[in-house]
């Protein structure tokens, strides 16, 4: 076995002393008078428990960060609810469908279905998406759709 020296223990800046009781045992005393354990049985046998026992209680910074918290919460909940848009039915687009002739390109077919001052480039692109292709190259005797007119 070993042996372990424990020094006075010190409370609020002050240390305790040990005075002898009247049961015969020593007591210790705090500066301010009262035993260490307590003042109770009761008060003693709590001081070896290691788990405390009843409700939670919080300061009222503690409630102010737990609210702050739940309202955090509940704002990121909201708009994630309220920018979360299923999307309705489109407008269903009229094609119509081309064999793809040889020498022609994706470019030349959206050159012919662009509208007068449409961007030929945005044709290609929609058209890249119709017909869900990877590229936009074409092999003659393809079937690609098209919008009308």
């Amino acid at each position: 076995m070993s042996a372990m020296t424990i020094g006075p223990a010190v409370r609020g800046g002050r240390a305790a002393r040990t005075r002898p009781s009247t049961t015969g045992r020593a007591t210790t005393h705090l500066a301010a008078g009262r035993t260490a354990a307590g003042r109770t049985a009761a008060g003693r046998a709590a001081a070896g428990r290691t788990a405390v026992e009843g409700p939670l209680r919080l300061t009222a910074r503690g409630r102010a960060v737990v609210w702050g918290l739940a309202v955090a919460l509940a704002t990121g909940v909201g708009g994630a609810a309220v920018s979360a848009q299923a999307d309705g039915p489109r407008a269903a687009t009229e094609v119509q469908r081309v064999v793809v002739a040889p020498g022609q390109t994706l470019w030349g077919l959206a050159a012919e279905v662009a509208a007068p001052g449409e961007d030929v480039r945005d044709v290609v692109l929609r058209l890249m998406e119709l017909n869900e292709l990877p590229a936009g190259g074409l092999q003659a005797g393809q079937t690609v759709v098209v919008p009308v007119g």
